[in-house]
């Protein structure tokens, strides 16, 4: 886990937010009305005073691989990323205070992308490599209003990075965008019920959240005759300024026992991503802009869609010691093919899932989840970067969870 902290994590098809935040939840496609340890903290903080343990501890980690294929179809040349292996994790702890207040604090990763294309293909001038990532620290409390219901906040902070490699041959190299000290602040606030034994729902908002680089750093690989035209310094670097909107989200989730041993999980989560309609790029002083003016601003259409994603999952206990768990959901792309985004690909996807849970003595438990994702190819339309084809993509995803509720 020390490892997987330092890696990207995979852009899949609803931008580049990550649904990995619980190993027995993506098991049943990641639904979100499971209060049975301090996993639930991330998707609803008000889960947290069902929780039947009075300590709880949670942990895990992804593998997640994708593989993206971009075709010019009057040329016939093709591209593949060689995308590294991302490894999102999440860790919370949830603690009853009183019989009718609960603490918690949940790290996750939910948004993020590492791309990598060959750095001579197509389109180099978009990206060559991208790495993002956004982690969020949540703290956060419940209160229980009654024996059936509960409400719950947290603050959230988040903590972000950006790593782009991309071609300037107007200029005869490339350039590196860097910053690691982005931050942004949020919350969330969501409502619990259990009306009965047989029935959990689940309300839940998560606010969107600015995250700003006010001091990052540009480097041109070019030749050193260029920087003084350029305003860079003897190094050949200059600061750049930007902003990335991750997104709100809405989501309801219901889990219906049918049986002792079986129960049903469905949600529905909307994603606001059609704030993100465009990412400036504001330069101290290169020229590199596409601003009549103010040469040193660069602004990339984006425009993005609101998404919406309905999951079903389910869970069946074989015995006292060993639960089975699969799923299905339905990832939305945020985006038509007019505004493909070659630096976060993304695509409409059919995703299975399945896992199984282990409980052991003294409170501990196991859970393993695994994923496959059936990406739809579309064509490939942006006129403003001059980008035409046609894009596929394959993607899997496995994970590992640890629990801990001794009492």
């Amino acid at each position: 886990l020390t490892t997987a902290f330092l890696a990207g994590v995979l852009a899949h098809a609803a931008g580049f937010r990550v649904s990995l935040q619980g190993v027995k939840q993506l098991a049943m496609a990641h639904t979100s009305a499971h209060a049975e340890d301090a996993s639930v903290t991330f998707f609803n903080p008000a889960g947290m005073s069902f929780i039947p343990s009075k300590l709880s501890v949670a942990a895990g980690g992804f593998g997640a691989k994708s593989t993206v294929t971009y075709q010019n179809l009057s040329t016939l040349e093709s591209f593949e990323t060689n995308n590294p292996l991302g490894t999102p994790i999440y860790a919370a702890v949830a603690y009853k205070v009183l019989d009718n207040v609960s603490v918690g604090f949940s790290f996750t990763t939910p948004f993020g992308s590492t791309i990598e294309w060959p750095s001579d293909w197509a389109g180099r001038e978009i990206v060559q490599r991208l790495e993002l990532k956004a982690y969020y620290f949540q703290p956060m409390v419940s209160f229980k209003l009654a024996p059936w219901a509960s409400v719950g906040g947290s603050y959230i902070y988040a903590k972000g990075t950006v790593n782009w490699d991309k071609a300037v041959t107007q200029l005869g190299g490339s350039l590196n965008l860097l910053d690691e000290k982005a931050s942004g602040t949020g919350f969330g606030l969501g409502f619990y019920f259990q009306p009965s034994d047989k029935l959990d729902v689940s309300i839940a908002y998560r606010s969107p959240i600015d995250v700003e680089a006010k001091d990052g750093t540009v480097s041109f690989n070019i030749s050193p005759s260029l920087y003084s035209n350029l305003g860079l310094d003897a190094s050949g670097k200059d600061s750049f300024k930007a902003t990335l909107p991750l997104v709100d989200e809405y989501t309801i989730g219901v889990t219906y026992k049918v049986t002792p041993k079986w129960f049903v999980s469905g949600d529905f989560n909307y994603s606001g991503w059609d704030r993100y309609n465009q990412l400036t790029l504001d330069f101290a002083n290169a020229p590199i802009g596409n601003q009549p003016n103010d040469p040193t601003i660069l602004v990339s259409p984006k425009n993005f869609k609101s998404t919406q994603t309905w999951r079903v999952g389910t869970q069946y206990q074989i015995n006292d010691m060993i639960a089975a768990r699969a799923g299905y959901y339905y990832d939305e792309s945020p985006y038509e093919d007019e505004n493909f985004q070659a630096e976060t690909p993304s695509f409409d996807s059919n995703v299975f899932t399945a896992g199984l849970g282990f409980a052991f003595a003294k409170g501990f438990g196991l859970d393993v989840s695994g994923a496959m994702a059936f990406p739809k190819s579309r064509e490939v339309k942006n006129s403003f970067n001059n980008f035409f084809g046609q894009a596929k993509a394959k993607a899997f995803y496995f994970g590992l969870g640890l629990s801990y509720n001794p009492f």
